[in-house]
């Protein structure tokens, strides 16, 4: 049975929609840059290679594209502008698959992780906490039962809006309030979570970039106190990112895998953006799996990344 057996025509069509302003602004260019030309020569590269890096995907990770299609090139003696696509669809799927995002198509946690721990970072702005929200939706529609805790005390707001989100989606919330000592909710929420036989614990955490020693500490004391309860918590540090803000997002990625563990990636607001060449260029930059993608409002509109749909997605014509 295929893949497409398991991702949901529903949810395909999903992601072909919330990729068409990436996938218009990549293809109209490269539309362009291939036009009256026959075969892949210098120019070709060139203007492929200005199409990427404006697409966000990032220099290095350009570079590599490019370096690889070169290969092939010279390889094959004669390529087809005509077969561009897919080579740079091949390409871009092996990037990928290198940097271990997988052809995920449900919610689902490892065997023998109960509970299963996620610590959530990012800035504030980027959907943090909505996204906290959609994913205990996701876990709690695959079967498995929900902890939250709000232990981003630095803000009342995230406070509040995390509340707010455990109430809509009908899961149970540890909350101390703002001011609150961050790892004092996350060891809690933890200890609730084995007394109960919660499957999965996620914790939200403060989204401060502006000191990036103080974020290290009150992350490195979280995962203290946790390990104490459970010697191997948390089991993924997930970092939240907004696609929509493009290379402020790999900034943003650099200071926080500077600061903590982080392991897998999430990436926000898709749908909103043309910059959805991002998810190429931080998944291959820092060599993380991207997990999730945000590409909808609506609280089902979280999805697994699944690397073939992606690509398929974002060269569909």
């Amino acid at each position: 049975m295929g893949l497409l057996n398991f991702f949901s025509k529903e949810k395909k069509e999903k992601l072909d929609i919330g990729l068409t302003k990436t996938k218009e602004s990549v293809f109209s260019k490269l539309t362009r840059a291939v036009a009256g030309k026959s075969s892949v020569d210098d120019e070709v590269l060139d203007n492929l290679e200005e199409i990427l890096v404006t697409s966000d995907v990032g220099v290095d990770t350009t570079l590599k594209i490019i370096g690889r299609i070169q290969v092939r090139v010279s390889r094959d003696k004669y390529l087809g502008t005509n077969e561009l696509n897919s080579i740079l669809k091949e390409e871009i799927a092996s990037l990928l698959q290198e940097n271990n995002s997988a052809d995920q198509t449900e919610f689902i946690i490892p065997e023998g992780k109960k509970p299963y721990v996620i610590l959530v970072v990012g800035v504030n702005g980027v959907g943090k906490t909505t996204t906290i929200g959609k994913l205990a939706f996701q876990f709690k529609q695959a079967g498995k039962t929900v902890l939250l805790g709000a232990a981003d005390t630095f803000r009342a707001a995230a406070v509040d809006q995390l509340v707010i989100w455990a109430k809509r989606v009908d899961v149970p919330i540890i909350n101390q309030g703002m001011n609150a000592d961050p790892a004092s909710v996350a060891f809690e929420t933890l200890k609730s979570a084995i007394t109960s036989g919660t499957d999965v614990v996620i914790i939200d955490t403060a989204g401060r970039l502006h000191n990036k020693i103080n974020l290290m500490n009150e992350l490195t004391k979280i995962k203290r106190v946790m390990q104490k309860l459970m010697a191997d918590a948390p089991h993924e540090i997930l970092l939240i990112l907004d696609a929509s803000t493009g290379q402020n997002a790999i900034e943003q990625a650099k200071q926080f895998t500077a600061a903590t563990e982080v392991n897998a990636l999430a990436l926000t607001k898709l749908d909103g953006t043309a910059k959805g060449g991002v998810v190429i260029g931080i998944s291959d930059q820092f060599k993380l799996p991207v997990k999730y993608i945000g590409i909808g409002e609506k609280v089902e509109d979280l999805q697994v990344f699944n690397r073939t749909e992606f690509v398929d997605s974002l060269f569909k014509s």
